[in-house]
């Protein structure tokens, strides 16, 4: 434990949040020793419900900047360290202990923290979708923000830890428009559609949907000399996914592949390569790749986004797919019970369990696994 235990500076920049505000704040306020609240521009109730909280409430006039707002919640800072959360972030029970005992122990050399950020979430409230950003940095380092859209806090030295205190991210408005306006008038006046700024345009056209348009930026992206590793690795899975879309499968699976340019061969990757060969009823192939996902779970990604099924469960699930229509029944069966590890109550593995149980010769006594708190992704 620390000699002088930390104290933590929220900073959020919020606008109309009246929706979100209460509930983030709820999850976090009594964490915090301070909470500044940097608003640019709401209308609603938001001011008033953020009084509830703090009397650190400040105006800042909106600039289609994002970075430029955040780091002028950060020079309002005056604890050891900053954390940030947007307005539709929540920290959940099991994170709210995580947070707290981080804050007694860490140690005081640290200058950031990185933390997991979970995009989406299942039925059962489980983590579908994942990234890793830092999230709690060193006041005194005085690390800024860069970029007007998908802003990043830049850690150029410094001491830096991975901590499993996942912030939840349950988004209640479509900003689409916006970002699409902020990132235009960006574009029209750097005047060159390159590197991140490129990355980013090419984000967007493939969340509206136009992936002809989002294939054509991420492979002039690839095309460039130099770049952000991991942007790479997320233009090559996304290039793929805008050639399914568009029914070109040669480049689909010409992209996934291209990505190991970037890295040793990454679980989710290995999946989607995986899942090219099973569309097509090629299950020795495709058995290959989902084994290589299993082989690569413990390699971590990175702060690109990746969907957390490819770490734990689907790899297994695909796996027994395979090994059942080529006619390995036992191994068929393990790597369902090693999926039931991670889903003990999904209909469609437990009836897979009774139908293998019926065809394998001396199983009928075997044990069902139990559920593992082991079993978790990046």
């Amino acid at each position: 434990m620390t000699e002088h235990p930390m104290t933590i500076s929220l900073c959020m920049i919020v606008k109309n949040e009246e929706q979100t505000l209460a509930r983030c704040l709820d999850s976090v306020a009594d964490l915090m020793d301070e909470i500044i609240i940097v608003d640019t521009g709401s209308t609603d109730q938001t001011k008033m419900i953020a009084a509830r909280y703090t009397d650190r409430i400040y105006m800042f006039e909106w600039k289609d900047d994002f970075a430029a707002a955040r780091n002028e919640s950060f020079d309002k800072a005056t604890c050891s360290y900053i954390m940030w959360l947007d307005a539709d972030d929540v920290l959940l029970e099991p994170d709210r202990e995580r947070l707290r005992s981080l804050k007694q122990r860490l140690p005081k050399h640290i200058d950031a923290v990185v933390m997991p950020l979970h995009l989406a979430e299942g039925e059962q409230g489980e983590p579908l979708f994942s990234s890793r950003r830092v999230r709690l940095v060193k006041r005194e380092r005085q690390y800024r923000w860069e970029g007007r859209l998908h802003e990043d806090l830049v850690i150029p030295q410094g001491q830096v830890v991975h901590a499993d205190v996942a912030v939840t991210h349950r988004r209640m408005h479509d900003h689409t428009l916006r970002n699409q306006r902020i990132l235009a008038r960006w574009i029209s006046e750097g005047g060159k559609l390159e590197g991140r700024l490129l990355y980013f345009h090419a984000n967007e056209c493939f969340d509206r949907g136009a992936y002809a348009e989002a294939a054509e930026a991420f492979d002039h992206l690839l095309e460039e000399p130099s770049g952000y590793r991991e942007d790479r690795i997320t233009a090559c899975a996304r290039a793929s996914e805008c050639y399914l879309h568009l029914g070109k499968p040669e480049q689909q699976l010409d992209r996934l592949l291209h990505s190991f340019r970037y890295s040793v061969p990454q679980a989710d990757l290995c999946c989607m390569i995986g899942d090219w060969f099973f569309t097509r009823d090629e299950w020795s192939t495709a058995a290959y790749w989902y084994d290589q996902a299993l082989e690569q779970q413990h390699h971590l990604p990175g702060l690109r986004p990746v969907p957390l099924p490819c770490y734990s469960w689907l790899p297994h699930v695909r796996l027994s797919h395979c090994y059942a229509h080529i006619g390995k029944l036992e191994a068929s069966y393990e790597h369902n019970q090693a999926a039931l590890r991670y889903l003990p109550d999904d209909p469609h593995l437990l009836d897979n369990e009774r139908k293998l149980r019926k065809v394998i010769p001396n199983l009928s006594s075997t044990a069902r696994p139990q559920n593992s708190s082991s079993c978790s992704g990046p």
